[in-house]
């Protein structure tokens, strides 16, 4: 594999995000709870179905690449806040 490539499972899991600042400090997921220890990269998206006509609210999804840890396991997780709903989804584990 190429140095510097990313390979990841997907994820589609919804989480618990605890926010500073509209930043994540740490989430948990599968009962475990993983603290925020860098931030790597935030980026922005707009949902591909969104238009002003259907509604007046941009539609974002700010995206978070994240290392992060619990007690035993530690990794770079990407989180995603879909902001009309105020959710957040775990949408990737790099090992």
């Amino acid at each position: 594999m190429p140095r510097g490539s990313a390979v990841g499972r997907c994820h589609r899991t919804e989480i618990a995000v605890t926010e500073d600042e509209g930043r994540p400090v740490r989430f948990t997921w599968n009962g475990r709870v993983y603290g925020v220890r860098r931030i790597i990269d935030h980026w922005v998206t707009l949902r591909t179905d969104w238009s002003p006509e259907s509604s007046a609210q941009v539609p974002e999804r700010r995206h978070w690449r994240v290392e992060a840890g619990a007690a035993d396991a530690r990794g770079v997780y990407e989180l995603r806040h879909d902001t009309p709903t105020g959710r957040w989804f775990l949408s990737r584990v790099r090992g």
